[in-house]
């Protein structure tokens, strides 16, 4: 990459990195079939690095009805095994059962009326909160607000939704502008908001 532009220092030289870096972490989500392939992705990814996701995210897409969470909540036996024998995937029973118990508390809370989407930004009153970081050491692994989403949905039956987990999805989604403020999409983003 022969650009000039000063990003956040995780944003290595692989370009799919800074493809989701620059285009995609921490814009705000307001669309349920993202913040669902958002959430879905970040239970696969526990444990495991990003990078390692984002390489898996197409076969993911495919393995998962593109990660439509009407059709994940109404897989069944047979769409585990077929999940658990997909080389392309992580294979892990525990996390793809839950990420179709997830999607069945996402069809749930679509029910009850504020969706995915109404459900995480409600969190934080429609608007991310900014809270600008120096340097990748200053971003915690969770915060008392991921704390308590994730006590919240596992409440309501959702699993692998740690405060780290969550805190992850919320930077990913955009529900926090995690940029360090000497990266170029600080300010962009922040001026979203």
């Amino acid at each position: 990459m022969n650009d000039t532009k000063n990003r956040c220092d995780w944003a290595t030289a692989d370009p799919l990195y800074i493809a989701y870096h620059d285009e995609e972490w921490g814009v705000p989500v307001r669309d349920e079939a993202k913040m669902f392939e958002f959430l879905l992705l970040e239970t696969f990814q526990a444990g495991l690095s990003w990078l390692t996701i984002l390489r898996k995210r197409e076969n993911f897409r495919a393995a998962f009805a593109g990660f439509d969470a009407e059709r994940v909540a109404a897989f069944t036996d047979a769409d585990v095994q077929r999940l658990m024998s997909d080389a392309t995937i992580v294979r892990s029973r525990p996390k793809i059962l839950a990420a179709i118990g997830n999607a069945r508390r996402t069809m749930r809370l679509r029910a009850e009326g504020p969706g995915l989407v109404g459900y995480f930004w409600d969190f934080v009153d429609g608007a991310a909160p900014v809270d600008p970081r120096s340097t990748i050491a200053d971003l915690p692994a969770s915060t008392p607000l991921s704390t308590a989403i994730s006590v919240d949905m596992k409440r309501r039956g959702f699993r692998f939704v740690g405060p780290v987990v969550l805190y992850a999805h919320m930077q990913a989604a955009g529900l926090v502008n995690d940029h360090v403020t000497a990266c170029y999409r600080h300010a962009e983003l922040s001026a979203m908001r």
